[in-house]
């Protein structure tokens, strides 16, 4: 097995294609493919599905290519290493997030003090934040979760209470809190499975011998938002995400007191990536200087 023809299969897997691959490695596609298909031989796997011009990994190639993302990581990390005086961090941050809401006291700081990182935010709940890390597909996570796991590094933002809410006008309007049982007679929209903030709904209403079924499931919080607006059932979110809208009001659960706290997070096996360990020490710094923020 060489370097060349891993880094070969990992360029095609990472791009998508053996032409694209070549384009980055600044190499011919036979070039490309004769390392890809020495790969397999030697090894006797097949790596690819090979159809037409599509090429897609098989189970193999998938669990393959999850190990060469952390070998070529720790390739820019021992590069990294080696060159420890270059104090320019650059490169980019995937983060992912169940509300980018978390983010705003972070983002704007960062970037200005970090020009040439580039910042990708993309929305998902706790089950495909952790997946997209241990995956490494992002390297930033926020979660709904003080306790994701004994494989990340978590940064608490403390916690709020979740609350309903609901449109202007519609829905027990003079009512400023409902109980579960109350919640359970009205139309309920949900997050998709995997949301904390669903778990925690259902799991208390059960403790408490009441069944919430949703009239709409719905995925991300925008498109909550915007259902509850309509005036087409009850949301639930945290207190700190609430935010403003006028054309929504926000509701008190009664006679409970469910917290949801915040914790932005990374895969501990990556600490030592330059970008990871920048942004973590940034929100740190931030966080001691203004504990408002968290």
């Amino acid at each position: 097995m060489r370097h060349s023809q891993l880094k070969a299969f990992h360029f095609v897997a990472k791009h998508g294609g053996f032409s694209r691959a070549a384009e980055a490695l600044y190499l011919t596609q036979p070039a490309i493919s004769e390392q890809v298909r020495k790969l397999e031989q030697d090894h006797d796997l097949l790596l690819f599905q090979r159809e037409r011009k599509r090429v897609t990994l098989t189970r193999e190639g998938e669990q393959l290519y999850r190990y060469t993302k952390q070998y070529f990581e720790i390739e820019d990390q021992i590069e990294d290493y080696l060159s420890e005086t270059k104090a320019v961090v650059d490169g980019e941050l995937r983060i992912i997030a169940d509300s980018a809401y978390h983010l705003t006291a972070f983002l704007g700081a960062f970037q200005k003090k970090n020009p040439n990182v580039t910042i990708t935010v993309r929305s998902g709940n706790t089950e495909e934040i952790l997946e997209e890390l241990r995956s490494y597909n992002a390297e930033i996570g926020v979660v709904g979760s003080l306790s994701p796991g004994k494989d990340m590094e978590v940064l608490s933002l403390g916690s709020t209470e979740i609350v309903a809410f609901a449109a202007q006008g519609v829905l027990l309007a003079s009512k400023p809190t409902l109980s579960l049982e109350e919640l359970s007679n009205l139309p309920l929209i949900f997050r998709e499975t995997g949301s904390k903030t669903r778990q925690k709904l259902e799991d208390e209403a059960k403790k408490l011998g009441v069944t919430l079924k949703p009239a709409i499931v719905a995925e991300g919080r925008e498109a909550i938002r915007e259902l509850v607006a309509s005036g087409a059932g009850i949301g639930f979110v945290s207190k700190a995400e609430y935010g403003h809208d006028n054309r929504l009001r926000q509701i008190k659960l009664k006679g409970i007191d469910l917290q949801m706290g915040e914790s932005i997070i990374s895969l501990s096996q990556r600490r030592e990536v330059k970008i990871i360990r920048a942004f973590m020490e940034f929100v740190q710094r931030t966080l001691k200087e203004n504990p408002a923020n968290g």
